[in-house]
């Protein structure tokens, strides 16, 4: 005899053959549950949650919430002081991120995710190692919170180690490039303004999309950067101040919509990559902070000197510049030496009956 299902859950089957447990009462929020098997654990849990409350009586913002979901804790944490203490640019980017992650499977029991959970995400991402190390460090941060408001007693995410970037991530620009993107946009122009900035001031896209004039005084740019919120100084050269008159703006921000808005983080990117393809130049923004940020670092500058700059907390990302271009140096100084240590090695005889023809004499 089949074994009775439990009050508002019903079994379907899928085309594909699969069994799906379904939550659903009344006319409320159909609810899919973690598996079609109500002696597990994983659908106990999620059971006793969803049976705690109505989802299709929860506020507009929740409906689709089924308390003590993934859902239900990824809108807690972004009600938290822990939330609002991000940085703009790194809640743009884990919204995204959780975004994704809610469509997949927002309303499965948050308690039911453990390491092993956490490890298959991140195998399933292993072609696109950058950003399932980004998945990785934004669900590390809700369930660090989750951990401090005692919704969970263990962050899953511990033990589960980052993937290994073959690459070197966004390519940086060239400087065929810069001559390229130049030989576009002339002068005067808003495109032209804005890499030259970049290029000179390592600015991300969205400190661009927020510099104006009230930030430079007597040639001295002053920003406190909205990623790591430290405050950065950079002396403006005079060519790059008289590109800043000869260009129309509009509104208080130098690089802004022609309306005189300024732009978000997203608009300026795709903005900025349009004006990269009219110049037949398949890089982004962040590229050209990497080429700025080498520059300088081949220049001589010192780790201390970039954090200062591009406003960096960490030595170790200063340490990725300086250390590459201090190889350069240190292989073009010894192969120097190499070849000046070949050039004392004295060269062998090839008349090899010299000493017989002396012995016989």
């Amino acid at each position: 005899m089949p074994r009775k299902l439990p009050l508002y859950v019903s079994i379907e089957t899928t085309r594909h053959g699969k069994k799906v447990a379904y939550f659903r009462r009344g006319k409320g929020q159909r609810i899919r549950m973690p598996n079609a098997d109500p002696s597990s654990k994983a659908f106990k849990d999620a059971y006793e949650a969803v049976l705690a409350g109505d989802a299709a009586q929860r506020p507009t913002g929740d409906r689709a919430a089924a308390p003590k979901s993934l859902r239900w804790l990824i809108l807690r944490y972004k009600e938290s002081a822990s939330w609002r203490q991000l940085s703009d640019a790194t809640r743009y980017q884990r919204d995204k991120i959780f975004e994704k992650v809610v469509q997949k499977s927002g309303n499965e029991p948050f308690a039911a995710i453990d390491k092993r959970t956490m490890q298959r995400a991140m195998d399933k991402r292993a072609d696109t190692p950058a950003q399932a190390n980004s998945f990785l460090k934004a669900m590390r941060g809700l369930f660090d919170w989750a951990v401090r408001n005692d919704q969970v007693t263990s962050n899953p995410c511990d033990g589960v180690e980052r993937l290994r970037d073959k690459t070197d991530g966004i390519p940086a620009w060239t400087v065929d490039d810069v001559i390229a993107f130049r030989e576009k946009h002339p002068i005067g122009t808003k495109p032209r303004l804005a890499m030259e900035f970049m290029l000179l001031t390592g600015l991300r896209r969205g400190d661009m999309a927020t510099v104006g004039r009230q930030h430079i005084r007597d040639g001295v740019l002053t920003l406190r950067t909205g990623k790591t919120g430290t405050v950065i100084t950079i002396i403006l050269p005079q060519y790059l101040l008289d590109m800043i008159d000869a260009t129309p703006i509009s509104g208080m921000h130098l690089i802004g919509q022609d309306n005189g808005k300024p732009y978000t983080v997203e608009s300026f990117g795709n903005n900025f990559r349009d004006w990269c393809d009219e110049a037949g130049v398949t890089k982004s923004a962040h590229g050209l902070r990497k080429l700025s940020a080498t520059l300088a670092a081949e220049g001589g500058a010192a780790a201390h000197e970039l954090m200062a700059q591009y406003g960096w907390t960490k030595m170790s990302m200063a340490e990725i510049y300086t250390k590459g271009a201090d190889r350069v140096r240190l292989g073009i100084k010894n192969s120097a030496i190499v070849a000046e240590q070949i050039g004392n090695i004295s060269p062998r005889t090839h008349n090899s009956g010299a000493g017989n023809v002396a012995k016989k004499a």
